[in-house]
């Protein structure tokens, strides 16, 4: 399996690292750990802003957690060069900006994780996961995620 065909048939054209937005770095490898920092959710290149139970469906929510795993991978693949080299997506964390009363910031998160699964395969995407409703994302943003991968 090629990681890259993969994305190609699923239509995904990677994006250019984000620059951060404060006093931090894209990611960070240790050993042979990389710890991608979060990255808020985008749509035509700009904050996907709103809430969850106030203004963006789950559904829409999930789109939006979608967004934020192709910037994910796209971290990934400039902390390595290749995406191949990844061995497993060991951590998930979403943080999902949400009313009091929303209780679906799982179902938000499978955005993520689904895509994770279809890129990667299963053995290399499934991962541990924690998704939390918050008050506010950075931007107005309504999803941010943060990962961490196995690297050969």
């Amino acid at each position: 399996m090629n990681v890259y065909d993969n994305l190609k048939n699923l239509g995904i054209e990677l994006p250019a690292v984000s620059t951060p937005a404060a006093a931090y770095v894209p990611f960070v490898q240790t050993g042979n750990l990389i710890f991608v920092s979060g990255n808020i959710a985008r749509k035509d290149g700009a904050a996907w802003e709103g809430q969850l139970g106030k203004n963006i469906s789950t559904d829409e929510g999930k789109l939006a957690a979608r967004s934020c795993a192709i910037q994910l991978i796209a971290a990934l693949h400039a902390a390595t060069g290749d995406l191949n080299k990844i061995q497993r997506i060991v951590k998930v964390m979403s943080l999902v900006n949400s009313t009091a009363d929303f209780t679906e910031q799982h179902l938000v998160t499978n955005g993520c994780s689904e895509l994770l699964g279809q890129v990667f395969g299963p053995q290399v995407g499934a991962h541990a996961r924690s998704a939390f409703g918050v008050a506010q994302i950075p931007m107005g943003a309504c999803v941010e995620i943060e990962l961490i991968a196995q690297v050969a």
